[in-house]
């Protein structure tokens, strides 16, 4: 395995290791503040649940949102997406 493919392999794990805590801590932590309003608000799991529920939706848009900036960049880098020299000029023989 060459090293620009350990590289790549690397940076994927790396990235879903991230975007796993990422997915896990953000929801736990605004369920925690949530928590402590409901705690010293005197309401039932109101804003637990409320907070909560906003961390995974903000996550989850998140993920959305970078997940299409980076295919949208892939597709503008692929071959696919590359103008041939002279077949694109317009030019009538």
């Amino acid at each position: 395995m060459d090293l620009r493919a350990r590289q790549q392999t690397n940076r994927g794990y790396d990235d879903a290791m991230s975007r796993s805590f990422e997915l896990a801590l953000t929801p736990a932590v605004f369920g925690v503040i949530g928590w402590l309003i409901d705690r010293s608000a005197g309401t039932s799991p109101t804003f637990t649940i409320m907070l909560a529920v906003f961390g995974v939706v903000g996550t989850v848009a998140k993920f959305w949102l970078d997940y299409d900036r980076q295919m949208k960049r892939h597709e503008a880098e692929g071959i696919w997406s590359r103008k041939s020299g002279a077949s694109n000029t317009g030019e009538q023989q």
